[in-house]
């Protein structure tokens, strides 16, 4: 697959990852967004990436993506008519876990075509409900491309609350780049919960992410990354930050640290505009 072979191939390593741990993703839609005919060589990469970087990515994504989702339930019981905006979507499953009035799913062109076309076939199988999912294709490196989004979601929200969530995104993109789409949802007008996964400033040595920058570089994906502070954060969204790294969701959700962050990569969730 051509897909593995360049950014987009980290949509199926999260996918693969949160299939495997279902329960604690709490993603039962995880394993059907890949074809059967596909799997196999989504699986296959995973273990490759699992032998050369870490073996634990399947706890480290579904750990975040189950803060994400349990903070997003939290926010529809308090605004029903919230809507929510995703960047660096990938196939995740938000949109048709929780009764979302509306959602806007914003990748890559590449990866927004496939998830458009998984999505049409799960709906005539029968696997998801109808819903009102705007897949929206743009490349948050180009300033011109971020204002159009912000334009969009704007007019998207119509004056609803926004759930917004950049999740294993920012990390990717250069410096200013990343700040721009962290304050995404609060520039497109209050009231924003927003919710970021980054790399921490503290962990820019860390020997995991060494591990993933040298497999990166031999699947063409760009090494350069970005490291974000609690501060940083805090000041581009305009409110205070809830932090959760990776052991403090291990005590959240399994009740203890079952690995320790020296040897997981060290992706936090941050949680503002509760």
């Amino acid at each position: 697959m051509d897909v593995f072979n360049d950014v987009g191939l980290t949509a199926y390593l999260v996918n693969e990852s949160r299939a495997r741990r279902e329960d604690l993703a709490a993603d039962p839609l995880a394993r059907e967004w890949i074809s059967e005919e596909d799997r196999g060589a989504v699986r296959d990469l995973w273990d490759e990436f699992a032998g050369a970087v870490y073996p634990h990515d399947d706890l480290v994504v579904s750990l975040r993506g189950r803060i994400i989702l349990e903070t997003l339930t939290q926010a529809l019981e308090k605004r029903s008519d919230t809507v929510l905006v995703v960047c660096g979507a990938g196939f995740s499953s938000y949109p048709w876990l929780l009764p979302f009035p509306a959602a806007m799913e914003v990748d890559l062109p590449d990866m927004v075509a496939a998830k458009r076309r998984r999505a049409a076939e799960l709906r005539a199988a029968g696997v998801l409900d109808q819903r009102e999912v705007a897949h929206i294709a743009a490349d948050l490196n180009d300033p011109a491309a971020h204002r159009r989004l912000l334009d969009r979601i704007r007019r998207f929200a119509a004056g609803r609350p926004i759930a917004f969530v950049a999740e294993g995104l920012v990390f990717y993109l250069p410096p200013d780049r990343a700040r721009a789409v962290v304050g995404l949802g609060a520039a497109a007008g209050p009231p924003t919960l927003t919710m970021v996964s980054y790399w921490p400033l503290a962990a820019a040595d860390h020997p995991v992410l060494a591990a993933q920058r040298r497999w990166f570089r031999k699947r063409s994906v760009p090494e350069d990354a970005s490291y974000l502070t609690i501060g940083d954060l805090s000041a581009v969204v305009g409110a205070p930050v809830e932090n959760h790294s990776t052991e403090d969701l291990q005590h959240r959700y399994l009740g203890e640290v079952v690995v320790p962050e020296t040897e997981l990569i060290p992706e936090h969730v941050a949680v503002a505009g509760r």
